[in-house]
């Protein structure tokens, strides 16, 4: 595991992680119609589901710190901040 442990891998999977999570949840929760009929940002929807999104990394990230790989976590966490910016800045312009 000590060969993975690159911050630039958790950086990218602090970035790939969380779109892939959204996709899922839209896919699995049948919301592509519902979220297409409210234009995206009725009542902040967006912003809501990039925060719901961010939890797989926190999960990905708990796994890496009780794997002692901190570089790896650490670009985790980096990779979540573009999410969380994003969504504060969208809930905060409605």
């Amino acid at each position: 595991m000590r060969r993975f442990d690159r911050y630039w891998i958790g950086f990218l999977l602090g970035l790939v992680l969380p779109a892939a999570f959204a996709l899922w949840y839209i896919d699995n929760h049948n919301l592509w119609y519902v979220l297409q009929a409210v234009n995206w940002q009725a009542g902040g929807v967006l912003s809501k589901l990039m925060l719901v999104s961010v939890f797989p990394n926190l999960a990905l990230m708990f796994v890496f710190y009780t794997t002692d790989t901190w570089r790896l976590s650490k670009g985790v966490l980096f990779g979540a901040i573009p999410y969380l910016m994003a969504s504060i800045a969208l809930s905060s312009s409605l």
